[in-house]
């Protein structure tokens, strides 16, 4: 039998139909068309009522010195060393135009934090460019702008409204007037830029948001990407319900990144510039003092031009001089610069382009500015305490000790280089002994001049310089494109909602039949039948709307039609049963409720109204039902095998009235042996005797999961008839009939299926009726829709 059940399975895989499993879902094709149309008419329901979104584009072009940049816009002043040092990469000013900072500028700049909502019935939208008043705070405390305040403002006449906080009424009052709030005061004016287009009669809610939690906001959508590996070009996209005010922030926001970069660059020259103005005026003073006293010599010794008497000689110690000279002025700068480093602290910027005669220590000086500015940078957005501040500071340190070396070096070495010329200088001194005494004191007085007066014009040089660096400092972004917006909104995609929508509408009722299905293991149909068991099927019986209403000769009803279909099928069955012997045929099921009286009663009538003798025994002896169906006794076959008080069985058989050959055996008292009852041999004796009275004997037995009586009594008949209950029997249950079937414990047997849906058999509903003055029911619009 093991081996019999596996073949059996595979079969049942093999014969998987495709049309029936799409079948199973086509019945249901009211339920995906309502799930479609709710779907859509939510998706509808949610494009009408969604806030769309535009998406703002801008395009850039940032200084980046590793892909090229702006730098070669200022070539022509490079000999001026304006550019050096001068390092900028994209991933850094991607960055800078991230950062929170210079959001909550820009949206404090633009006045975004405070909002303006038009109140509708069902939904509210915001103004931008259209609204007919503006608020103006001042005088409120740091902490107003970081907090939520909201307000309602209600059109009362053309030079009056009130103003709600919550649902209360804060008062009326009048255009441009004064209004006390907090710690400060609020004014409402109109906007006479949008009078034109602006509502007479209005009620406007005004937000003012939290300048910080909207900045995370706007961060949080500002997307600020790279075009390409190669190239510095920056994209700036930001996307907003508003298309107008995401345009203007982009804007915004790359105005006030370059204005930051250009305070940022200006920040070095400025500095050099007060330091050149400071060494200008020490300088000026005491270049008069030494001019003052060549004129006092002059004047005391009543000379012009001492020079022109020792004029050969002179020219030989010329050269001496004019390097000592030379030496003297570096020598004077570099202890101006020690001096100026030692009096100023660590976060002041060191003068960077006085320096000639060395261009590593000046190049170092442009490093450590570098860093001073980069630190300086930083702590706008980060404390003292962080890591990136502390690792600067170190290497602020290290490079202001090597500042300091490289100009104790040069120093050393400028001193060097002048004691050498002064001794060079002291062998032509001696040669020109014979000079008088007034040349000498005069020359040592001009030396002075000269040096002050090169220090001077040296000063002034550089003050120019930093002066054309000031006014022709460049932006950090150059703009390719302004910003632009889209005019069809990014989000909702309709065309993808309505998509989305459509799916799901047919997803849903097809995920939700799936699970009912999957859940769901009654029998239900045929194929159920034909798909678990081997047992010849012999039809199915549908819902009857009289379930306790037995066949009359007149019956057109579909149960009534089925049983005819029923009773034609069994023939093909009994076609081995011998001439002049009743055809037996026992009714059973797995369980009580499942219909085999109800199958029983009905096909015994339909075999009599076919001129044919039937007799319907009651053998379901410990449940009796027949009588739910016909008026019979009491007393019946158990009164008759548990006695001998009865002399024939023709005394305990009633004839049905209105059935000219229907016939019953009650079951008979409820026993308190009913299994021993069934196999005492007087059952076999009368079952002998009835055959040569009828022409068909129907027996109503107990189900065969719960008691034996069938099995006992099951050896007596022709057929069986095995009844199972769609929707009420688990389709686990099918291998007991398929076991009877296959050890052949019930003879001859057949199933059927019943109390079905006629409508849904997935292909198999027969329309029993045929319409011969068959009543048909109205079904109303809500039955038709769930398939009942």
């Amino acid at each position: 039998m093991q081996n019999y059940s596996q073949n059996f399975d595979e079969d049942l895989n093999q014969n998987i139909n495709i049309r029936e499993q799409i079948e199973k879902y086509l019945i249901h094709w009211k339920w995906f068309v309502l799930g479609i149309v709710l779907s859509l008419f939510f998706a509808f329901l949610y494009l009408r009522y969604t806030v769309p979104m535009y998406n703002a584009t801008s395009t850039i072009l940032v200084k980046d010195d590793r892909k090229g940049g702006l730098a070669s816009e200022l070539s022509a002043f490079s000999d001026l060393g304006m550019l050096k040092g001068a390092k900028s990469n994209v991933d850094n000013e991607i960055e800078v135009l991230k950062s929170r900072k210079l959001i909550k500028k820009t949206l404090s700049e633009l006045g975004f934090n405070i909002i303006y909502i038009n109140e509708g019935r069902i939904k509210d939208g915001e103004i931008y460019t259209n609204c007919p008043i503006k608020i103006l705070f001042y005088n409120q405390d740091t902490n107003f702008f970081n907090e939520f305040h909201q307000f309602r403002v209600v059109s009362q006449t053309d030079n009056t409204f009130e103003v709600y906080i919550g649902s209360k009424l804060f008062g009326t009052f009048k255009y441009g007037e004064s209004i006390k709030y907090l710690t400060g005061n609020f004014t409402v004016v109109k906007d006479n830029v949008t009078a034109k287009n602006a509502l007479k009669d209005f009620s406007i809610r005004v937000e003012v948001l939290p300048i910080e939690a909207l900045a995370d906001n706007y961060r949080g959508r500002l997307k600020v990407l790279t075009i390409s590996k190669n190239t510095s070009v920056i994209e700036l996209n930001f996307v907003d319900p508003i298309h107008v005010r995401a345009k203007d922030f982009l804007n915004a926001l790359v105005k006030n990144y370059n204005q930051d970069a250009i305070e940022d660059k200006n920040f070095i020259a400025e500095n050099t510039s007060k330091f050149i103005e400071q060494r200008l005026k020490l300088i000026y003073g005491e270049l008069e003092g030494v001019e003052k006293d060549a004129e006092s010599f002059k004047k005391t010794n009543r000379v012009t031009d001492i020079t022109s008497e020792a004029g050969l000689f002179l020219e030989n110690a010329s050269e001496f001089e004019k390097r000592e000279i030379e030496t003297e002025t570096q020598l004077k700068v570099v202890n101006t610069m020690i001096d100026y480093l030692k009096a100023n602290k660590v976060e002041n910027l060191i003068p960077a382009n006085i320096l000639t005669s060395d261009v590593d220590a000046s190049e170092v000086i442009n490093q450590y500015n570098n860093l001073v500015l980069e630190r300086n940078r930083l702590l706008k957005t980060a404390g003292e305490k962080n890591a990136v501040v502390l690792a600067i500071d170190k290497k602020i340190a290290s490079l202001r000790s090597t500042v300091s070396a490289s100009l104790q070096q040069l120093k050393a070495s400028l001193q060097i280089k002048k004691n050498d010329l002064a001794r060079q200088n002291a062998i032509v001194e001696g040669r020109i002994s014979q000079i008088p005494t007034q040349e000498k004191e005069f020359r040592i007085i001009a030396r002075q001049q000269q040096v002050k007066e090169a220090l001077y014009l040296y000063l002034l040089e550089k003050r120019e310089e930093t002066a054309i660096s000031l006014a022709v400092t460049e932006p950090n972004a150059k703009v390719i494109d302004d910003a632009n917006s889209t005019n069809s909104p990014v989000s909702p995609n309709r065309s993808v909602v309505y998509l989305v929508a459509l799916v799901l509408g047919g997803l849903i009722p097809f995920g939700i039949i799936y699970l009912i299905n999957f859940f769901d293991n009654k029998v239900k149909t045929r194929l159920d039948i034909e798909r678990n068991t081997s047992i010849p099927f012999i039809g199915d019986v549908p819902k009857s709307d009289s379930p306790n209403d037995i066949i009359q000769i007149n019956s057109r009803t579909n149960t009534a039609e089925a049983i005819r279909i029923i009773r034609t099928n069994l023939e093909f069955l009994l076609k081995d049963v011998q001439d002049g012997q009743a055809k037996t045929i026992f009714v059973t099921s797995t369980f009580p409720k499942e219909g085999k009286t109800f199958v029983s009663v009905n096909l015994a009538s339909t075999i009599a109204l076919s001129d044919k003798k039937v007799l319907l025994i009651g053998m379901d002896i410990r449940n009796p039902k027949i009588d739910n169906y016909l008026q019979l006794p009491q007393v019946g076959l158990t009164n008759y095998l548990s006695s001998n008080k009865y002399n024939s069985i023709d005394e305990l058989i009633i004839k049905i009235d209105n059935y000219s050959n229907f016939y019953v055996l009650p079951a008979g008292i409820i026993p308190p042996n009913p299994a021993e009852l069934l196999m005492d041999k007087k059952v076999g004796v009368l079952f002998n005797e009835l055959r040569s009275k009828f022409d068909y004997i129907i027996v109503d037995t107990a189900p065969v999961s719960l008691v034996t009586d069938t099995l006992i009594v099951g050896h007596l008949a022709d057929a069986f008839v095995y009844v199972t209950r769609a929707n009420y029997l688990d389709k686990r249950m099918l291998k007991l009939p398929q076991q009877l079937y296959s050890e052949s414990k019930l003879p001859n047997m057949s199933i059927l299926i019943n109390d079905t849906e006629s409508q849904k058999g997935y292909g198999y509903g027969y329309g029993y009726g045929y319409g011969y003055g068959v009543e048909v029911e109205v079904k109303p619009w809500w039955k038709k829709l769930l398939g009942k």
